[in-house]
């Protein structure tokens, strides 16, 4: 196996790595390599902070056959570098889908189990790992088969990675009557309108844009988009878009992103519409503007993502009117309602609400992200760690409470922490206590 040294980054290109990679093309190259040198595995490298940056690592990037596809029940076998974009694409018009897509088809299923992502349907259809039958790990003593019912799938799902590569997974799909969105739009009014209509809403799929920019009475305003697959005349596929360099200080300035902000909510009329969408315009909206990331320039940016319980309402506010007034947010900000989690001690999503905003990397981002941080854990909440670039090893010990029994099975099972990432490593994830 060939080893090439080189810069990796996260999607927010804030923190950065040197790593020596292999790039394993076939699954008996990758179960050799994790029996000669034990690695994590890296897939298209989505997450924002360093939970995708290690000093050695297997990519798993060329590992992207579909296996077996049963079109009568739905249920697909994949290697762990398949995207779930592509997979949307080719099953949709087959009545398929993935049964949970997050905001980006180029998640990998490897990575949507390290992950455990979820997607604009967790409160009806929970993460992802919720529909993975069994996996297969590849670790130095060879092969290991891991059923759901396993304990060490719990370990796995959520478990970033810290358990060894993921070779491929079987998955049970969604089936779906259409291979177009209908879209329901409806202006916000602020803050509690929006959850209070995430809370009501029976639509399969919910998510609600935020003007993160708002103060005072419009804090809290946005778009509550609510969508379900249907069959329909497929509205032309739109070109997609190349940032061709990495964009100036002033094109995410605090006058600009308000401007657009207002006139982004004002692009839905007041009395709401519906329209129809290609799925992958709805599910993954940005994928089509290719590195966006350059558009925060060359300092790059943090996402900041929480959920928070349902009776605390009162900190998302808090945490809104704070970034209101530090007028440091970009367009990109996103609330979602969650529904109960599934229990693996590493999973991010719990029942509640969660916030995803987008700051460009400054000075007054760091001090805003520390505030963050410190309300969610006061508000009894956690930071999604796909995200996180920012947290300190007791917040995050704090947020997750199952960390230190999950700590000490993942070191019985790899003591010598060859699979240990930045993030891991960053946030001391492994050690006892």
């Amino acid at each position: 196996m060939t080893w090439a040294t080189r810069e990796i980054a996260g999607w927010g290109r804030v923190l950065r790595a040197e790593a020596a990679l292999a790039r394993p093309e076939r699954q008996r190259t990758a179960r050799a390599l994790a029996e000669s040198a034990p690695v994590p595995a890296l897939g298209r490298r989505r997450s924002y902070g360093d939970a995708c940056l290690a000093d050695r690592a297997m990519l798993t990037e060329r590992l992207d056959r579909v296996l077996a596809f049963d079109p009568e029940t739905g249920t697909l076998e994949a290697e762990s570098g398949v995207m779930l974009g592509d997979l949307a694409a080719r099953l949709a018009p087959q009545g398929w889908l993935p049964p949970v897509m997050p905001g980006t088809g180029f998640a990998t299923v490897g990575g949507a189990i390290a992950m455990d992502v979820h997607g604009k349907n967790h409160h009806h259809a929970g993460a992802f790992a919720a529909h993975v039958d069994r996996l297969t790990l590849a670790t130095p003593g060879g092969p290991v088969e891991v059923t759901s019912d396993d304990p060490l799938f719990a370990l796995t799902a959520g478990g970033l990675g810290q358990t060894g590569p993921i070779l491929k997974a079987t998955i049970r799909l969604a089936r779906v009557r259409g291979d177009v969105m209908m879209v329901t739009e409806r202006r916000m009014a602020g803050l509690d309108t929006f959850c209070d209509a995430l809370d009501a809403s029976d639509a399969p799929y919910t998510v609600g844009w935020i003007d993160a920019t708002a103060t005072g009475p419009a804090l809290g305003r946005g778009i509550l988009e609510e969508g379900e697959v249907a069959k329909g005349l497929v509205p032309p596929a739109r070109r997609g878009r190349t940032v061709p360099l990495d964009a100036p200080g002033f094109a995410l300035s605090a006058p600009v992103v308000r401007t657009f902000n207002a006139a982004y909510l004002r692009r839905v009329p007041a009395r709401g519409r519906t329209v129809v969408r290609p799925i992958a315009d709805y599910f993954f909206p940005l994928d089509k503007i290719h590195d966006w990331n350059r558009l925060y320039g060359k300092r790059g940016f943090h996402q900041f993502q929480c959920v928070v319980p349902m009776d605390a309402r009162g900190a998302l506010r808090a945490m809104l009117e704070r970034i209101g007034k530090a007028g440091l947010a970009s367009p990109l900000a996103v609330l979602k309602r969650l529904g109960p989690g599934a229990g693996h001690p590493m999973s991010f999503p719990v029942e509640g609400y969660t916030l995803a905003v987008d700051l460009p990397a400054s000075d007054g981002a760091d001090r805003l992200l520390g505030v963050l941080n410190a309300a969610t854990v006061e508000a009894g909440g956690r930071v999604y760690l796909a995200k996180d670039s920012s947290l300190t090893a007791q917040q995050a010990h704090a947020m997750y409470p199952g960390r230190a029994a999950w700590a000490e099975a993942i070191n019985a099972r790899d003591p010598e922490r060859a699979y240990e990432t930045a993030l891991v490593r960053r946030l001391r994830l492994r050690e006892p206590s």
